[in-house]
């Protein structure tokens, strides 16, 4: 098959004398004619297209529809219509648009009418009936061209003290799951806050604050009694010795308990990384989420605990959790995934604690006094006491923990 060598709306056999420029100039002088011609002149004009550019018949019927129109030079006289609005009634617009604090025409038209009355009566405006007429007949999209200049003059700009959180945003970089991987180091963890309202979010509720280690699954948890800055940077100080390394780095999620100055600058004070999730991104916080299940709501559940002592005695069951959780709690960790066809096949290395994962780290990482002592702490602990301590906790969280009748979420998880 032969390759053409000009466009598909050229024929191959048609002779072509014309340049470019002289086509399209020769079609938009027939298009003029073809605007104010009849049918059957139409016709006629459309054919000769081909003959003179070397058209297709349908490409040259298009052409001829779409050239754009030629407007003369000058105006005619006496054509185009009047104003309709004088410049007085676009004057009294600017102060009826001030006082309402500036909204956009669709907002500002229907409520005209109210607005000028009262304005008229306190003697705030004055207006001749002819003005006050073309006032209140603008239309929302007249009011908005008449605007326009006015609009751009009292734009607010520097607005960046009002706007932290996305100012933070662009401050804070973000982080997916996919960046997360053996090469990790520890001491970078994920954080988030697990909400303790029962089914009803209203007043001030207990929030427990997971913390996970990315590399090891080391996790502390702190209960707060809301999301107030203090009460977070509390917790972040106080469950930062705990950990068997230093911290290097965290990871939240976008909301403001995380996203704001308190943090970023706790953060840079203890030369820490800080980095956040992408928004609506769920699995970018993969590790952190699944402990808001395994370590909070299957010991905790879904009843709403508030107040101070609830909050206390959140923390005595967490505090008693961690040594459970850390020590002689093994998980897996995926090494590898395969996808056949429509099956997803993944490999997991043997099952560990985080404890024996931490006492697998290089000395460089977690010093050997460190080992020593979680060692020693573990040799102390019997797992059969302090699951009973689970037990008794519990049961006592769950005997005093109020249920709202309009909860939907009141049963705790066993």
């Amino acid at each position: 098959m032969a390759t053409r060598s000009v466009r598909h709306h050229v024929k191959e056999d048609s002779p072509m004398p014309l340049s470019s420029a002289e086509r399209q100039a020769v079609v938009r002088e027939l298009a003029r004619q073809y605007r104010r011609a009849r049918k059957r002149e139409r016709t006629q004009i459309i054919n000769q297209v081909p003959t003179l550019c070397g058209y297709h018949r349908s490409y040259a019927a298009r052409a001829l529809r779409t050239a754009p129109a030629q407007r003369p030079a000058t105006p005619r006289p006496g054509r185009g219509r009047k104003p309709t609005y004088g410049p007085a009634a676009k004057a009294a617009l600017i102060p009826c648009w001030a006082i309402l604090n500036f909204p956009t025409g669709k907002r500002l038209q229907p409520f005209l009418p109210d607005l000028v009355a009262p304005l008229e009566q306190h003697r705030e405006l004055t207006l001749e009936p002819t003005v006050r007429q073309q006032l209140l007949s603008m239309s929302a999209a007249s009011i908005d061209r008449f605007l326009a200049a006015e609009r751009r003059r009292w734009e607010v700009t520097g607005r960046h003290g009002t706007q932290p959180g996305t100012l933070l945003k662009h401050q804070i970089p973000v982080r997916t799951w996919a960046e997360w991987d053996d090469a990790t180091p520890p001491g970078f963890l994920e954080i988030d806050l697990v909400s303790h309202d029962g089914g009803a979010a209203r007043g001030d509720f207990a929030w427990p604050l997971d913390m996970v280690d990315i590399l090891t699954g080391w996790t502390e948890t702190a209960a707060v009694p809301n999301k107030a800055r203090k009460w977070i940077l509390q917790a972040l100080d106080t469950h930062r010795p705990p950990f068997p390394f230093p911290i290097r780095g965290i990871d939240s999620d976008n909301g403001s308990e995380f996203i704001n100055p308190h943090l970023v600058h706790w953060s840079e004070t203890h030369h820490i990384t800080f980095t956040r999730s992408r928004a609506s991104h769920k699995n970018d916080g993969c590790y952190v989420e699944q402990k808001n299940w395994t370590v909070v709501r299957r010991y905790v559940g879904y009843l709403r605990y508030e107040g101070p002592e609830q909050v206390d005695w959140l923390n005595e069951l967490y505090a008693t959790l961690r040594l459970y959780t850390n020590f002689f709690q093994p998980f897996q960790k995926s090494v590898t995934k395969e996808r056949r066809g429509a099956r997803t096949y993944r490999r997991y290395d043997p099952a560990q604690t985080p404890f024996q994962r931490v006492m697998a780290l290089p000395d460089d990482q977690v010093s050997p006094a460190r080992k020593a002592a979680l060692q020693a702490q573990y040799d102390a602990l019997n797992p059969a006491a302090l699951r009973r301590d689970l037990l008794r906790l519990q049961n006592r969280l769950w005997d005093v923990a109020p249920v709202d009748e309009d909860a939907s979420l009141g049963v705790p998880v066993l």
